[in-house]
């Protein structure tokens, strides 16, 4: 079994394919999809898409990209939908630097309030991280000074991890799993093939991040899907000299530690909420 820890289903350029989506990941091994909000505006088309799919888990958060829109009552609505409706995590949450013309302030802001719900409700966390990885460290270790591996609060996942190696082990003390996809696949990405190649294995989680960050192996233009999780932990295998089935089996256990709400949902009384 494999565990696609980051997947955008409601994206516009999935269109209504969902069932064809679905059909071909399971077919292809991956048993299980978390699936992150952005905005308050696909809090529902989330949550309706877990409903009609079981193998799909839910995250709601709101993302650093979409905080520019986002008003203040908006993380009313977030812990409103928290408190009704059973989740895996808070997510998709984090800081993008790297985006033209952000606001650094309003994006902590978001934040570091989102962190805070994610303590009320003993949620991990799912991290977006671009060109900000101190900043992040730096608000983790304010706000959750104690975490670590022998805690019983609760962490989350650095997806699309592309930090350094002193960055990975801070996320790694501090109890964080690393999400890694397909950038990893392209072999001109040699400081992260690098990392998944060498970080400690239980500190990694795989994720396709689509319908984005599309493998090496997709033509242009071809968004990315579930479907092609199994060539992506093949790749994470060849780098680290391990077999499939050792990846797989250690990545989903991984992704479980780090998300134990997904063995909630695999029961269907579990999702009537």
């Amino acid at each position: 079994m494999l565990i696609d820890t980051h997947c955008h289903l409601d994206a516009a350029e999935f269109g209504n394919t969902q069932a064809d989506i679905m059909r071909d990941a399971i077919a292809a091994g991956v048993n299980r999809l978390v699936i992150p909000s952005v905005a308050r505006s696909n809090f529902d088309k989330v949550r309706e898409l877990c409903g009609q799919y079981p193998n799909c888990s839910p995250a709601y958060g709101i993302h650093p990209m979409y905080t520019d829109d986002a008003i203040p009552g908006d993380l009313d609505v977030l812990r409103n939908f928290l408190k009704q409706h059973q989740a895996v995590a808070v997510g998709e949450i984090g800081l993008d630097f790297f985006i033209q013309h952000y606001d650094q302030v309003r994006q902590e802001h978001f934040f570091v309030e989102q962190l805070k719900l994610a303590r009320d409700f003993d949620l991990p966390v799912l991290l977006h991280i671009r060109r900000a990885q101190d900043t992040i460290l730096k608000h983790l270790r304010h706000f959750y000074p104690r975490v670590g591996p022998s805690t019983s609060l609760r962490t989350g996942i650095a997806h699309a991890f592309n930090g350094s190696r002193q960055q990975a082990d801070e996320f790694i003390k501090l109890g964080f799993k690393l999400g890694f996809g397909g950038a990893m696949t392209h072999s001109r990405a040699t400081r992260l093939r690098e990392l998944a190649a060498t970080l400690p294995l239980d500190s990694i989680v795989l994720e396709t991040d689509a319908p984005d960050i599309p493998p090496d192996f997709l033509e242009h233009g071809q968004p990315n899907e579930p479907k092609y999780l199994p060539r992506i932990a093949q790749t994470l295998a060849e780098l680290r000299g391990m077999s499939l089935e050792e990846v797989a089996q250690a990545t989903t256990m991984n992704a479980l530690n780090v998300l134990p709400q997904l063995a909630d949902f695999s029961s269907p009384s579990s999702r009537s909420s």
